[in-house]
Formats: structure tokens, sequence, C-alpha cells
């Protein structure tokens, strides 16, 4: 009991202490330590995966209540899609049905919300793609959140689709090699990132105390602020949240100046 009152005396004054500081515009999430939060508990990894699933709820409410407008959650890797048949089937069925549930959701549609998949979606199966463009239909006409979802993402393969797709696109227009390169800049590529017209995140906060991008968002994370937590994904809390909301706002960002 006196613990829980300490907990929430704490939780209070560091909601009142990151209230009166300036709120990122873009909060990006690296959903990490699943698995090993199963592991510890003694459950099959699906479990674990389901109760990370369950945590995004909550997360969204402490970014609506904060008012932080784009959030990008990081579902699934490339690398992920290379896992053993049964587990990544397992995974790939609580990503659907966290997104189907999202997509349905009231509290989804109260908020303004819009959904959007970032990823190389053609690689995923077909009733992952489905769930994303269901979700991303029926939240079309929000515009007060975003919420990025990453599956099938990987962030060196988005900076090579980007080349690729703008070298094509140059290259149907009639122009040589040479013109190509030279007119190939920072704009030119961002324009052909998965995250086109995005902002980019100002802080990444990344769980299970892995302290690496593991490739997200390489491209647009140059200035970011980053947070690493220990607590593992299902077990992030809000006094976690609000710990790396504080630190973001208590850097000086120079943005390489």
């Amino acid at each position: 009991m006196l613990r829980e009152l300490v907990y929430s005396f704490y939780e209070k004054r560091l909601t009142t202490d990151v209230r009166q500081g300036k709120m990122p515009g873009h909060v990006g999430l690296i959903l990490d330590g699943n698995r090993r939060f199963a592991e510890e508990k003694g459950w099959n990894s699906v479990d674990g995966h389901q109760k990370g699933a369950d945590k995004i709820d909550e997360v969204l409410q402490w970014c609506e209540d904060l008012s932080i407008p784009v959030i990008t959650l990081w579902a699934l890797s490339t690398e992920n899609l290379e896992r053993a048949g049964a587990e990544l089937d397992d995974l790939l069925g609580v990503i659907e049905g966290k997104i189907r549930a999202l997509g349905t959701d009231e509290r989804t549609h109260e908020r303004g919300m819009r959904i959007q998949a970032l990823g190389r979606l053609d690689t995923l199966p077909e009733s992952t793609q489905t769930a994303l463009k269901d979700a991303e239909t029926a939240t079309a006409s929000h515009g007060k959140y975003l919420l990025n979802i990453a599956v099938g993402y990987g962030g060196r393969q988005e900076i090579l689709d980007a080349f690729q797709r703008l070298i094509l696109t140059k290259a149907e227009e009639g122009k040589d090699p040479k013109t190509i390169a030279a007119e190939i800049d920072a704009k030119e590529i961002e324009r052909h990132l998965y995250t086109v017209d995005l902002p980019d995140p100002d802080l990444i906060i990344r769980t299970s105390g892995e302290v690496r991008l593991s490739g997200f968002l390489l491209w647009q994370a140059a200035y970011s602020e980053y947070y690493f937590c220990e607590a593992f994904w299902p077990e992030f809390r809000r006094i976690d949240f609000l710990r790396a909301i504080r630190s973001y706002q208590a850097r000086h960002r120079r943005f390489g100046k």
C-alpha cells in the first residue's frame, strides 16, 4: 500500500513537471523485449507478444494526455520475418489482431487518429496487408493524431528502396546517369522514403535495455534524441514514459549546429 501511494505521488509530480515543458511532436517507439518478458514469466512467446500488443493502448492514451500528435511504433522488422515459421505466424497473428482492433476501436475515432503503415508491405502475408489497409481506410478521414505502424520495416531497406524509386523515376523521364547523379539531394531522397511528408522523430524510445537503433528510421533519426529504458515493453510504465519525456525536455537540441 505504501509503495503504491509513493508511486502515485511521484507519478503525479512527474506529470506536473513534464506538462510545463515542450512536448516532442513525434515520438518513435521500438517495442523490444516481448519474448524475454515471456521467458522470465515461463510463458509462450506469443503470450509475451500479446501483452506487448495490449500495452499499446496504454501508451496511446499517455500520448493523447500529453497532446503528442505523431507516434511511430516499430512492430516488426525485416529481420523478424526470418524467424521460424510457427513463431512468425504467431507474431503476425498478434499484430494483425491488434491492427484490426485499433482500426475499429471507438477510442481511435474519438481521438481523430489516422493509422498509417510503414515498411515493405509486399513482403507481408496477404492477411496482414489486408488488416493494415482496412485500418488505414477506416481512419483515413482523421487528422488530429497520426499513428504510424512500422511492419516489415528496416531502415537500410527503406533507404535502398528510396534510391531505387528515385533513380527509376528520373530514368523514366529520359535522364542520363550523370544528370540523375547531379540532381539527387537529401530533399529528393526524402520524397521517396516511406515517411514522405512526415516530420522526423524528436524522441525515440527503446525498451528492454538494448542501447541501439537496430535500423529504426535511420535517415529520419539523424537529429533525434534517444532514450533507452531497462523495462521490457510489456512492463513499460507511465512513469518510464514520463521520464523519457522529461529527459527529452532537459536536452538542448542543436541539430548539428
